[in-house]
This record gives C-alpha cells, structure tokens and sequence, in this order.
C-alpha cells in the first residue's frame, strides 16, 4: 500500500488561501491518480481534486475557480491550492491514490484540519 502524510492546514481568515501538501511513500509505483478529499463536521467524506499521472485535472465544481492542484511526481507529492477560501471550506482534508483501475490504493493518513473564520 501507499502511505500517505498530509500537512499545511491551519486557522485562515475568509478570503484568504491556503496551500496543502500530500507526500506518498511506499508502493509509489502503483499510484496513476492522486486526489484530495475533504470530511466537514457531520458530513460524509467528499471528493474535491484528482490529477492524473498524465496532468488530467478534476475540480468539483464548489471550488472550481478556488481551488487548483498539481503534483511533482519526482517528489510523490500532490499539492491544494486553496483561494478566496469560504467558511464552508471548512473540513478536514485527506490526500489519497488510484490505481491504473481507478481504485485506491493508499492508506488514509490523519488528514489535515483547514478552519476558515473570521
């Protein structure tokens, strides 16, 4: 499996942006997409972001104009580039890997917590 460790969240005003990082360790080999997902307080897990090995982007469309992601497969590393950030941004965000097949593949790390209030 893939091994996964989130970080760069934190308290942001409205507006303000934010800049996520996933690293992936492990069966790296396996990966094709990385995706972020996010988990609201009382909510289900939702998908927000996927890339593709080959640079095909996804955005949902609740932060599409907002919210970008790339990723630096020298690195196994996949970034969230949060702007003009919202109170409903609110969330816990997780990183995670598909396979060639469309499956995960990766182990949910602890995610990291993005709070935006004023």
């Amino acid at each position: 499996q893939v091994q996964l460790v989130e970080s760069g969240g934190g308290l942001v005003q409205p507006g303000g942006s934010l800049r996520l990082s996933c690293a992936a360790s492990g069966s790296i080999f396996s990966i094709n997409a990385m995706a972020w997902y996010r988990q609201a307080p009382g909510k289900q897990r939702e998908l927000v972001a996927t890339i593709t090995s080959g640079g095909r982007i996804n955005v949902v469309d609740s932060v599409k104009g907002r919210f970008s992601i790339s990723r630096d497969n020298a690195k196994n590393t996949v970034y969230l580039q949060m702007n003009s950030l919202k109170p409903e941004d609110t969330a816990v965000y997780f990183c995670n890997v598909l396979d060639g097949l469309g499956l995960l593949v990766g182990s949910w790390g602890q995610g990291t917590q993005v709070i935006v209030s004023s």
